[in-house]
Protein backbone atom coordinates (compact mmCIF):
# COMPACT_ATOMS: atom_id res chain seq x y z
CA UNK A 1 0.00 0.00 0.00
CA UNK A 2 1.85 3.05 -0.97
CA UNK A 3 -0.70 5.56 0.59
CA UNK A 4 0.25 4.49 4.12
CA UNK A 5 1.43 6.98 6.57
CA UNK A 6 2.83 5.85 10.35
CA UNK A 7 2.54 8.49 12.66
CA UNK A 8 4.70 8.37 15.89
CA UNK A 9 4.61 9.67 19.19
CA UNK A 10 8.06 9.12 19.69
CA UNK A 11 7.46 7.18 23.32
CA UNK A 12 10.07 4.17 23.60
CA UNK A 13 6.92 1.65 23.49
CA UNK A 14 6.45 2.14 19.98
CA UNK A 15 10.40 0.82 19.24
CA UNK A 16 9.94 -1.62 22.05
CA UNK A 17 6.35 -3.80 21.09
CA UNK A 18 6.53 -2.38 16.90
CA UNK A 19 3.52 -0.23 16.36
CA UNK A 20 2.73 3.37 15.30
CA UNK A 21 0.79 5.93 17.16
CA UNK A 22 -1.52 6.23 14.15
CA UNK A 23 -1.65 4.45 10.57
CA UNK A 24 -3.51 6.84 7.90
CA UNK A 25 -4.00 4.23 4.80
CA UNK A 26 -6.12 6.53 2.47
CA UNK A 27 -8.53 7.95 3.74
CA UNK A 28 -8.74 6.18 6.87
CA UNK A 29 -6.89 6.80 10.03
CA UNK A 30 -6.81 4.37 12.93
CA UNK A 31 -5.04 5.24 16.18
CA UNK A 32 -3.85 2.56 18.96
CA UNK A 33 -5.13 2.01 22.12
CA UNK A 34 -3.98 5.43 23.86
CA UNK A 35 -3.75 6.31 27.70
CA UNK A 36 -3.64 9.71 29.64
CA UNK A 37 -0.15 10.23 29.82
CA UNK A 38 2.05 13.80 28.82
CA UNK A 39 4.41 14.23 26.69
CA UNK A 40 7.12 12.81 29.32
CA UNK A 41 5.37 9.60 29.28
CA UNK A 42 3.90 10.45 32.83
CA UNK A 43 0.28 9.78 33.92
CA UNK A 44 -2.43 12.57 34.02
CA UNK A 45 -5.02 12.12 36.65
CA UNK A 46 -3.78 9.04 38.39
CA UNK A 47 -7.21 7.61 40.25
CA UNK A 48 -9.36 10.40 38.22
CA UNK A 49 -11.71 8.46 35.18
CA UNK A 50 -12.37 11.76 34.06
CA UNK A 51 -9.38 13.17 33.70
CA UNK A 52 -7.81 10.27 32.19
CA UNK A 53 -10.19 10.09 29.80
CA UNK A 54 -9.55 13.83 29.14
CA UNK A 55 -6.08 13.70 28.48
CA UNK A 56 -6.42 11.05 26.44
CA UNK A 57 -8.88 12.34 23.82
CA UNK A 58 -6.37 15.74 23.93
CA UNK A 59 -3.16 12.75 22.99
CA UNK A 60 -6.14 11.33 20.02
CA UNK A 61 -6.54 15.25 19.21
CA UNK A 62 -2.96 15.57 18.32
CA UNK A 63 -2.47 12.40 17.03
CA UNK A 64 -5.31 12.96 14.57
CA UNK A 65 -3.81 16.59 13.45
CA UNK A 66 -1.04 14.63 12.47
CA UNK A 67 -3.32 12.83 9.76
CA UNK A 68 -4.60 15.43 8.34
CA UNK A 69 -8.18 14.87 10.50
CA UNK A 70 -9.87 16.77 13.76
CA UNK A 71 -12.23 14.69 16.00
CA UNK A 72 -14.57 15.49 13.62
CA UNK A 73 -13.34 12.77 12.23
CA UNK A 74 -13.97 10.06 14.26
CA UNK A 75 -16.25 7.25 13.41
CA UNK A 76 -15.75 4.95 16.39
CA UNK A 77 -14.26 4.89 19.52
CA UNK A 78 -13.17 1.62 21.63
CA UNK A 79 -12.80 2.27 25.50
CA UNK A 80 -10.89 -0.28 27.32
CA UNK A 81 -11.82 0.13 31.54
CA UNK A 82 -10.51 -1.46 34.58
CA UNK A 83 -13.42 -0.63 36.46
CA UNK A 84 -17.08 -0.65 34.15
CA UNK A 85 -18.69 0.71 37.31
CA UNK A 86 -17.07 3.91 36.78
CA UNK A 87 -18.49 3.89 33.30
CA UNK A 88 -19.90 7.61 34.15
CA UNK A 89 -16.64 9.42 34.86
CA UNK A 90 -15.56 8.00 31.02
CA UNK A 91 -18.69 8.77 29.72
CA UNK A 92 -18.91 12.37 30.61
CA UNK A 93 -15.43 13.26 29.48
CA UNK A 94 -16.35 11.05 26.17
CA UNK A 95 -19.52 13.21 25.58
CA UNK A 96 -17.81 16.62 26.37
CA UNK A 97 -15.85 16.31 23.05
CA UNK A 98 -18.17 13.91 21.04
CA UNK A 99 -21.50 15.32 21.90
CA UNK A 100 -22.04 16.34 18.44
CA UNK A 101 -20.20 14.16 16.55
CA UNK A 102 -21.40 10.95 17.96
CA UNK A 103 -19.31 8.48 16.32
CA UNK A 104 -20.05 4.22 17.25
CA UNK A 105 -18.84 3.88 20.80
CA UNK A 106 -17.88 0.93 22.96
CA UNK A 107 -17.03 0.56 26.55
CA UNK A 108 -15.64 -2.64 27.95
CA UNK A 109 -14.44 -3.79 31.12
CA UNK A 110 -10.95 -5.55 31.16
CA UNK A 111 -8.51 -7.00 33.63
CA UNK A 112 -5.69 -4.76 33.58
CA UNK A 113 -4.33 -2.53 31.20
CA UNK A 114 -0.19 -2.24 30.61
CA UNK A 115 0.45 0.04 34.48
CA UNK A 116 -2.12 -0.70 37.49
CA UNK A 117 -2.84 3.18 37.52
CA UNK A 118 -4.20 3.63 34.33
CA UNK A 119 -7.75 3.17 34.62
CA UNK A 120 -9.02 3.35 30.87
CA UNK A 121 -7.33 3.49 26.76
CA UNK A 122 -9.06 4.29 24.06
CA UNK A 123 -8.72 3.07 20.70
CA UNK A 124 -10.07 5.55 17.81
CA UNK A 125 -10.93 5.16 14.15
CA UNK A 126 -11.58 8.11 11.87
CA UNK A 127 -12.42 8.33 8.50
CA UNK A 128 -11.69 11.65 6.24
Amino acid sequence: MTDRQKISSGVKWEEIVGYSRAVRAGSRIYLTGTTATDENGNIVGEDDGYAQTVQIIRNIERALKQAGATLENVVRTRMFVTDISRWQEYGRAHREFFDTIRPCATMVEVRALIDPRMLIEIEVEAEL
